[in-house]
C-alpha cells in the first residue's frame, strides 16, 4: 500500500519531523555565510569586552597587529556624523540590509559567490547592527594594524566581512556583465 506521497516527499516530511534538515542551495549559501560571520563577530567581541579593558593595547605580532579594545560611535575609517551618528549608521544599515534582500532574492542559486557575498556583508552588516543596539558607545573594534604611527583604523570581523563581501559582490557583478557582454557579441 503507496501513502500518495513521492519518496522525496516522504524523505523531506521524515527530515522536517526530525529536526536535521540542514539548510540546503540557495538559502544554505546565503543564510550559512551570514549566520557564521555574525557568530564569529559576536564571538570575537565578547571575547574582547571579557578579556580587555577599553583602550588596552596587546602586541599580537609585535606592533604591526596588536588587540587594541575601542567603542567606535562612527562607521568604517573613523566617519562620524555627532550626536545622531547611531541612528543615522543604523538607519543606513536597515536600508542596506534590505538592498541586500532583493538581491538575494534576484540571485540565481547556481550564483555561490554572489550569494556568499550577500551573506557576509549582511552578516557583517547584522553584527554591527546589533552593537549599535545593545551599546550608545558604539561598535566594538580591535583589530589594530600599523607600523609605527602609521596605523590602519582599528575594526572588527564585521567591518571585514562588509569589506570582502562587496569586494566579492562586485567580482560577481563584474562577471556577470562579462558573460552578458559575450553572450551579445556572441549572438550578434
Amino acid at each position: 500500500m503507496t501513502s500518495g506521497y513521492s519518496r522525496a516527499e516522504e524523505m523531506s516530511a521524515r527530515e522536517e519531523l526530525a529536526g536535521a534538515a540542514p539548510l540546503k542551495g540557495k538559502l544554505g549559501a546565503f543564510a550559512g555565510t551570514a549566520g557564521a560571520i555574525l557568530a564569529l563577530d559576536m564571538l570575537t567581541k565578547y571575547l574582547v569586552q571579557q578579556t580587555l579593558t577599553p583602550y588596552d593595547q596587546i602586541p599580537v605580532i609585535g606592533e604591526f597587529f596588536r588587540l587594541t579594545y575601542i567603542y567606535n560611535p562612527g562607521a568604517a575609517f573613523g566617519l562620524h556624523l555627532g550626536p545622531y551618528s547611531r541612528f543615522i549608521f543604523l538607519a543606513l544599515a536597515f536600508v542596506a540590509l534590505g538592498v541586500l534582500l532583493v538581491m538575494y532574492r534576484h540571485t540565481a542559486a547556481h550564483d555561490r559567490l554572489r550569494l556568499f557575498a550577500i551573506g557576509a556583508i549582511s552578516g557583517g552588516a547584522l553584527g554591527n547592527v546589533i552593537d549599535r543596539i545593545r551599546s550608545a558607545a558604539g561598535v566594538v573594534d580591535f583589530l589594530d594594524f600599523g607600523i609605527g604611527n602609521l596605523r590602519w583604523p582599528v575594526f572588527n570581523i564585521a567591518d571585514t566581512a562588509v569589506t570582502l563581501g562587496a569586494i566579492l559582490l562586485l567580482a560577481s557583478l563584474w562577471a556577470e556583465d562579462q558573460r552578458r557582454d559575450q553572450s551579445k557579441s556572441g549572438s550578434g
